[in-house]
């Protein structure tokens, strides 16, 4: 029997595909480590680790994110002594790196085959920092952003592989570690997410609203610039006003998963709000919901809106595009690396909101093929980014047998 060890702070992130499959086979024993308080799954042993404190507030404010890698890089060190000292051999070790986690593995065990998941490599010009005029990019920033990378770097030395999800991802890695970088994304579960043209949603006021309706959506982890919530509640007033039957569904929580929070708001929810008032019979927050209740979300939507920084793509877009939603995207990287104009989903000027209101009113007036755009989304997504495709790929990387290609299919 082999042992593959996950190492993920919140197991089982983007790793839940491939640890299910191969908690399934017979021939392999899976254990994860996460940090206390992480989801884990159901018939994974999950070790868990707390840090011992927090970085020093002496610590020089650049150094903080590195500081603070190395706190979880020792937390997890000393599970993996504990785990040696019982005599546990990993034949490979699958980690997110990102947080440090990973950075003291090959100390104890030098041998097995360390593949990381390289899912950012930062810059301070060209991707996310900087892009939004509304919140330039100092030199203090930019100093702490670089020295950020100090860790990643360390990261990207010691793994004997990588995986990344998309060639947006791939190209920001420095040119030197990229051979060693696969562009294999996870994939989405197509075979759950699907279109349903008999869904039904029931808002918190009772109503109920139905696949074929004039339904506007919107889904972020988190209401936030950095998934253009500000440029879209300012394109709803000119969407609520030139079609006076829509609804909009917004999920997503108050908090901040990226960038910072307002300065004169509690979030940014309440901060647009005061800004670009609407009418909230019609625009109704969800909050965090259930998988469940977003999938309908998505089964109801006539016009789905996606906004992005150029960061990390999101799952909620490939969900989006997997149940049949008309996707309007910002033009940024990562969604066009996806998206094709007209074709499988219209693209925007993340910085435009006029242009992202007429686009949306576009497709609830139905002066674009709708149909034919959900359909091709959706093929899309079964031959690309399909959970079965992402398994199999990963299961290639950890069994020594590399995929032939660094690229995605086209």
């Amino acid at each position: 029997m082999k042992n593959v060890l996950f190492i993920h702070q919140n197991f089982p992130g983007q790793f839940r595909g491939i640890a299910l499959a191969l908690s399934g086979r017979t021939d392999w024993r899976v254990l994860g480590i996460c940090r206390d308080g992480a989801a884990g799954l159901p018939g994974i042993e999950m070790l868990r680790y707390k840090l011992h404190r927090h970085p020093a507030n002496g610590t020089h404010h650049y150094l903080h994110g590195y500081e603070n890698g190395v706190l979880h890089g020792q937390a997890v060190l000393r599970l993996l002594i504990s785990l040696k000292k019982g005599g546990y051999r990993p034949d490979v070790i699958v980690g997110h790196p990102g947080w440090g986690e990973t950075l003291y593995v090959k100390e104890v065990f030098p041998h097995t085959s360390l593949i990381h998941f390289c899912e950012y490599y930062y810059h301070t010009r060209g991707a996310d920092a900087g892009f939004d005029p509304e919140f330039p990019l100092d030199i203090n920033d930019a100093a702490r952003i670089r020295t950020r990378n100090a860790m990643h770097l360390l990261n990207l030395e010691q793994c004997d592989l990588g995986v990344t999800p998309t060639r947006w991802q791939h190209s920001l890695h420095p040119s030197a570690y990229r051979d060693k970088i696969h562009i294999i994304h996870e994939g989405i579960d197509t075979a759950c997410l699907r279109p349903d043209m008999g869904a039904t949603l029931k808002l918190p006021n009772g109503r109920i609203l139905r696949a074929g309706d004039a339904v506007v959506t919107y889904v972020a982890r988190n209401l936030e610039p950095y998934r253009g919530f500000h440029k879209f509640m300012r394109a709803l007033p000119t969407i609520l006003r030139c079609h006076p039957d829509c609804e909009v569904v917004i999920v997503g929580g108050n908090e901040v998963s990226y960038g910072n929070k307002p300065v004169d708001a509690r979030d940014w929810r309440s901060k647009m709000l005061m800004e670009n008032p609407v009418d909230q019979n019609r625009v109704h927050f969800l909050g965090k919901v259930p998988y469940e209740v977003f999938k309908k979300v998505l089964q109801v939507s006539a016009a789905h809106v996606y906004l992005t920084y150029p960061f990390v793509l999101s799952w909620s877009m490939l969900e989006a595009m997997a149940s049949g939603c008309v996707v309007i995207g910002s033009k940024t990287a990562p969604v066009e690396e996806v998206i094709k104009h007209g074709e499988t989903g219209i693209l925007v000027n993340f910085h435009d909101h006029m242009e992202l209101a007429e686009s949306v009113l576009s497709v609830l007036h139905r002066r674009v093929d709708t149909a034919l755009m959900r359909a091709t989304a959706r093929e899309c997504m079964a031959k690309r980014y399909k959970l079965e495709t992402g398994v199999q790929q990963y299961e290639m990387l950890i069994n020594g047998s590399h995929p032939s290609s660094h690229a995605m299919p086209d």
